[in-house]
């Protein structure tokens, strides 16, 4: 059986980071091993949420695990919240990820915002463990900030082609921007692959709401899809098609959450899109 191990917060309420990843990996088949950074009330859209820090937990786990001889087929971060965070993850990728296939989600911003508690200097710092990743996968956002460059809201896709390309050349073999529209009504995730120096792109329709925690979402369902022998290409479809009918199935319930995706509900379709 294949194993994943995502590091990550943890929020008691609230769909998004390892209350997202570990059910949706699971549920695809993927044994998920986890390395919980901190674990909140609930996520940070509510409001007096509490927020307990476990740092200090990461080494003695990963410690651990080298003496048991655990091994990974894939190693996954999430939301860091902390400069040392990022080195403990940096850690985890050297000590774990060797042969391995290594995936960073640099969660940190969006819609041309860092979140609450983040700075340039941590954006900079992000580069570096993006550098030791096989694929990384922000938004438009978090890809300004790691190339410090200008956010733009209206972009073509020259554009989008050549923020691809700066963010490879920090040093992974592919990226992957998602969030992005290049045509009204749709939305998607467009990727480079540098050592093969190919483009693609795949879109959806647009759902008329959007929700906490689908990044997430879908960085977890590429990431379970490539571990379970899908393509690039192909696992970049499945997450895009499951995060749309996530949110097509929550705006389809009467007096849905506001707070995230009823993805529990869409299981049955990824598992249809896998084969499974």
């Amino acid at each position: 059986m294949k194993r994943i191990v995502t590091m990550q917060d943890i929020s008691c309420v609230g769909k998004c980071s390892l209350t997202v990843a570990l059910p949706v990996i699971s549920a695809m088949g993927v044994e998920t091993a986890v390395i919980p950074t901190a674990v909140l009330s609930t996520h940070t859209m509510f409001q007096g949420f509490t927020f307990h820090d476990l740092t200090s937990e990461i080494r003695p786990i990963m410690d651990h695990w080298k003496k048991e001889g655990i091994t990974f087929d894939a190693v996954y971060t999430g939301y860091l919240g902390s400069f040392e965070q990022l080195d403990l993850a940096a850690a985890l990728f050297d000590e774990f990820g060797q042969n391995t296939l290594k995936i960073v989600d640099p969660c940190m911003a969006d819609n041309g915002k860092l979140y609450a508690g983040f700075t340039p200097e941590f954006a900079a710092s992000m580069k570096d463990l993006c550098a030791k990743a096989d694929i990384i996968c922000p938004n438009l956002t978090e890809a300004s900030f790691l190339l410090n460059i200008p956010y733009l809201t209206d972009y073509d896709e020259a554009y989008v082609q050549d923020v691809l390309k700066q963010l490879t050349a920090l040093g992974t073999r592919r990226a992957v921007l998602t969030g992005i529209s290049l045509s009204g009504g749709k939305l998607g995730a467009y990727a480079y692959d540098s050592q093969e120096d190919r483009f693609f792109y795949y879109e959806t329709k647009e759902e008329t709401e959007h929700f906490h925690g689908t990044g997430d979402l879908w960085a977890s369902t590429m990431c379970g899809a490539l571990v379970r022998g899908r393509s690039f290409d192909e696992a970049i479809g499945i997450a895009c098609e499951y995060v749309r009918e996530s949110i097509r199935l929550t705006l389809a319930e009467e007096n849905h959450n506001t707070y995230g995706v009823n993805f529990e509900q869409a299981i049955p379709y990824l598992l249809e899109q896998l084969g499974c």
